[in-house]
């Protein structure tokens, strides 16, 4: 079990990590881009991810870890984890993989600003 404090200290301690409200969520960018989001009264972690890391975290238990039931989930990687029911060390691994992904690629320069 993780609490929703406990996500969001995790990946805020990443650096170049800042949080912004995106449509009423706490989000989570880095390089511009946003790679995670909470879903805080659902107890949920949004997570992008490549398609293949989806695929193994996934692969995990899949009443705890799965793709977001649309596109963004389909073909974008964003993952779902249930705070309530997921290892600590596995959401700090997915968050750690997503925050990664988005370090890899050029910045994001269109990135809104900081509010």
């Amino acid at each position: 079990m993780v609490t929703v404090e406990q996500a969001r200290q995790f990946t805020l301690s990443l650096p170049g990590v800042e949080e912004y409200d995106h449509v009423g969520r706490p989000a989570f960018r880095a390089n511009g881009r946003t790679f995670a989001t909470m879903w805080v009264t659902d107890r949920r972690m949004n997570v992008i991810l490549t398609q293949i890391d989806q695929s193994v975290f996934c692969a995990f238990d899949p009443k705890i870890v799965y793709p977001v039931p649309n596109k963004w989930g389909s073909h974008h990687g964003a993952t779902l984890f249930e705070l309530d029911h997921v290892r600590e060390d596995m959401l700090q691994d997915a968050i750690t993989t997503g925050w990664q992904t988005v370090m890899d690629k050029k910045p994001n320069r269109k990135s809104p600003k900081k509010s």
